[in-house]
């Protein structure tokens, strides 16, 4: 029988357990099974509602909107579920979310792809209550796998390792629903049959990764709640707005994912209006999210010789010049997929990172209030990353609508100019509004994060900074 999982801070700090490489690759693999489900909404379910489901390009941008603001506050509500859990059995606080979500979550995507037979306004409802559905499971299933890598680990440079371990694994996700997703889809005559055949295969395979993280991966250091203690959800509020570093955070992943959510959703577009050629979408994901991987790879090294906060701005100043450089030149397949490999090994830098930064905004929180709360500090974190969902589902619909666009017709080309803007102009200008945001305002060094750490393991908190 598994023994219990709780254990003290200072005894994590003094005798650490480092992390097989088997267990750093199920949690990667984790991250793939999840995305398999996430990506193909951030990706294709926008161009689903618009040319299958016949929704009107404004109204499906109004759909991401509003049901990713639902799922923001979802993720608050299973945050503050997780860290007022009392009774904490032998599968650990955290893993059992994921595993009992896991199918669910595969049904309700499948669903999300298919067509009814329902008039416009049926439709509608229909989008509404199946993504926010999707949602609120997704919330359930992802949270506690975001929120582990505290249990799992206290050592920075395994936390730097889990973060690209997840990225690798998130873009390993999204590489093959890129490349793999479209071609399925068009292997068959009726359109919403080939979506809805598509997701269905993807969604069995994100199951049974999501068990193989479940089964390989191990909460070390899991802080229980006392069964006569509850703490106050203003409390944990309060302490999240005392918790500077995860303020930056947040709000420049507000900028980062919404700009990089923008560009997945669009890039079906560029590719079949733009370049005219919706066949190249796989080989740019491809080869772009094969340069995400030797982004990846270096992350460790970099942060040891430059630091998080360094590899971090460098990472988006690749990631803008990436995209100016595609916006002047990108005119055909082989110059935009140039690019497009130079910008996402820049965003590799950043994507790789925000997991590491948000594990150590725990520590910093408990060692300014006192409380630990790793649910409420990540569901807060991602409450910021579906706000950047909901623009980067509603930004692209607006402005399609707004230029004219007509699905699978010939472009005007104001509706051209549209798409290139948000595939290059919007990510470009928040990559640079990142950098200046971390360069001026993030405090939190490497040195006072070590620091943090020994203080705590010490019983010292709220020193000053």
């Amino acid at each position: 029988m598994e023994q219990p999982l709780v254990q003290n801070v200072e005894h994590s700090i003094n005798t650490p357990k480092k992390l097989r490489l088997k267990e750093k690759v199920a949690y990667g693999l984790g991250d793939v099974g999840n995305n398999f489900l996430l990506d193909l909404g951030q990706i294709y379910l926008l161009k689903f509602y618009t040319d299958a489901l016949g929704l009107p390009s404004a109204t499906a941008g109004l759909v991401f909107l509003i049901t990713k603001i639902w799922d923001a506050f979802a993720d608050i509500t299973v945050g503050t579920w997780i860290d007022n859990r009392k009774k904490i059995g032998p599968k650990g606080k955290f893993r059992p979310f994921f595993l009992y979500a896991a199918i669910p979550l595969a049904l309700i995507t499948i669903v999300s792809f298919t067509n009814p037979d329902f008039s416009l306004t049926g439709k509608i409802i229909w989008a509404y209550v199946t993504y926010m559905a999707f949602g609120t499971i997704y919330s359930i299933s992802n949270i506690p796998y975001g929120s582990m890598v505290p249990a799992m680990t206290k050592d920075p440079v395994e936390r730097a390792e889990m973060a690209s371990f997840r990225q690798a694994g998130s873009n390993l996700g999204l590489l093959i629903t890129t490349v793999g997703f479209m071609p399925i889809v068009l292997m068959f005559n009726n359109e919403s049959t080939g979506y809805l055949v598509a997701v269905s295969i993807f969604a069995f395979m994100g199951v049974l990764l999501q068990f193989y993280c479940y089964a390989n991966v191990k909460e070390r250091y899991v802080h229980e709640k006392p069964k006569d203690t509850n703490v106050k959800l203003t409390d944990s509020y309060k302490g999240l707005f005392k918790n500077t570093p995860l303020l930056i955070l947040c709000l420049v992943n507000l900028f980062t994912f919404s700009a990089f959510n923008v560009k997945l959703a669009v890039q079906v577009y560029f590719c079949q209006y733009v370049l005219k050629n919706v066949a190249i979408v796989p080989y740019m994901g491809f080869f772009s999210i094969g340069c995400v991987f030797i982004g990846v790879a270096m992350v460790p090294f970099m942060v040891k010789k430059i630091g998080k906060k360094s590899t971090y701005i460098l990472g988006c100043a690749i990631w803008a010049v990436g995209d100016i450089l595609a916006y002047i030149f990108a005119d055909n397949a082989v110059i935009f997929i140039t690019l497009a490999c130079f910008a996402f090994f820049g965003s590799s830098f950043v994507n790789s990172l925000n997991w590491a930064l948000v594990s150590d905004a725990v520590e910093y929180g408990e060692w300014k209030t006192g409380n630990r709360s790793e649910g409420v500090v990540y569901s807060f974190f991602t409450f910021f990353r579906k706000l950047s969902q909901a623009l980067a589902g509603f930004i692209p619909g607006v402005v399609l609508g707004i230029v004219g666009y007509v699905p699978n017709a010939v472009q005007s080309a104001n509706v051209l100019e549209g798409i290139r803007g948000l595939m290059f102009i919007y990510p470009s200008i928040l990559a640079i509004a990142t950098i200046v945001v971390m360069f001026f305002f993030y405090k939190l060094s490497d040195e006072k994060y070590n620091k943090i750490v020994l203080d705590l393991a010490k019983g010292k908190n709220k020193i000053p900074m």
